[in-house]
């Protein structure tokens, strides 16, 4: 892509030069001119006013898509029990789905699996493509994405969407790569554009500093991952569906790793994606005696204490029980948010909390945007009356 700059048109107003990204604009002369570390992005073409900006590149045509259709979900299963974020993404496969007037359809791979359709029927699954081969018993990457790649050629779907679990974030590069298609990874929120008709995806940018909006229009299907807690799984009782067996030929020459053995390791992990209420504290809680203040709060209310980053970081809460773009995610009914100033990377993991209270001392904090109710103080002062509150029987 070249650009240039026609001279006679210019009136130096120095708008390209402010949206140039890469510095490869100047003015000289009262004109600007076009430097040789310009990369053609093409982001001055928008804002001159007088089109003295030129490009000889042609704009990119949107290809013809009427023939996809579908929104597809990844029933991630581990020895024939279903991870719950395959129900999650069919919740919102359903909303995406009504939004396009289109089917909802589950992947299902394994060997013996097939009761499970009735499950991914009962949480919105209008078809169930199921895979059953003894190789596909326990995941491996090779033959899951051999699978996966036949169907979506085949199939030709709309959308794609996997959790972000370990499999899914191993499965699914492996699958847009192969299908030549983008990937949105750790996507916090879907939905569809009203008028182009295309999936809009809004996941945690620049580590976690701006929250941007991500559209493939150039390609199908648009897939995306979503991390597990950040979706509401959805019960449809009454919904019946179809079950389309897909036989496939696969060989252990093929997988190209062999399972000699599986080991479990039980981990006394806390899942806080089950917790109705949580009290998190942040930085502003000071130590880890504050946390046991919490944790008195937490056991009133019948939830459970948790953190932000900089809580697990300074020893104050283990690093299981850390909410946030690099903790876990969660929609708890009731989430009391002590001392956290409300960063976009904690936000992010909370924010589909059905209720948000904020304590704090800074009126300005972020967090306050998203609370139901704020409380404007020191969470060392408040707490403590909560928690004298509630032992009175006052809050209840």
């Amino acid at each position: 892509m070249t650009v240039w700059i026609e001279r006679e048109l210019c009136n130096g107003c120095k708008r390209c030069i402010q949206a140039c990204p890469y510095g490869a604009i100047e003015l000289e002369e009262g004109k600007a001119r076009i430097l040789d570390r310009c990369t053609g992005c093409g982001a001055c073409l928008a804002v001159c006013k007088q089109e003295a900006v030129k490009s000889d590149t042609r704009p990119r045509e949107v290809p013809d898509f009427r023939d996809r259709s579908g929104v597809w979900v990844f029933a991630e299963q581990r020895e024939g029990v279903l991870h719950p974020v395959s129900l999650e993404l069919l919740g919102k496969a359903c909303e995406l789905a009504e939004a396009l007037g289109q089917e909802v359809a589950a992947l299902l791979l394994g060997d013996g699996i097939g009761p499970l359709a009735e499950t991914l029927f009962r949480y919105g699954a209008q078809k169930v493509f199921l895979v059953e081969h003894p190789i596909l018993t326990h995941y491996r990457t090779l033959p899951y994405t051999n699978v996966i790649e036949r169907l979506v050629r085949e199939q030709k779907p709309n959308v794609f969407l996997l959790g972000a679990t370990h499999i899914g974030r191993d499965l699914a590069p492996r699958v847009s790569r192969r299908i030549g298609v983008g990937l949105t990874a750790d996507c916090t929120e879907l939905a569809i554009d009203p008028e182009e008709r295309i999936l809009l995806q809004t996941r945690p940018a620049f580590g976690g500093n701006v929250m941007a909006t991500i559209a493939n229009r150039f390609s199908r299907p648009q897939m995306a991952t979503v991390r597990p807690g950040v979706m509401e799984a959805r019960e449809i009782p009454e919904n019946q569906g179809e079950v389309i067996p897909f036989p496939v030929e696969l060989s252990e020459e093929e997988a190209g790793t062999v399972v000699l053995e599986r080991v479990k390791e039980e981990k006394k992990r806390v899942d806080l994606s089950k917790a109705r209420v949580i009290v998190a504290g942040g930085r502003g809680v000071g130590d880890r005696a504050g946390f046991e203040v919490l944790e008195a709060l937490a056991a009133l209310l019948g939830g459970v204490t948790a953190g932000t980053r900089v809580a697990v970081e300074e020893g104050w809460i283990a690093a299981d029980r850390q909410v946030g773009q690099t903790g876990q995610s969660v929609r708890p009914e009731l989430y009391v948010a002590c001392g956290i100033s409300g960063a976009i990377q904690h936000r992010a993991g909370m924010m589909n909390a059905r209720y948000i209270v904020a304590i704090n001392k800074d009126p300005r904090a972020p967090i306050f945007q998203i609370a139901d109710w704020g409380i404007v103080g020191d969470l060392r002062d408040v707490v403590p009356q909560m928690i004298e509150q509630l032992r009175g029987g006052r809050l209840l």
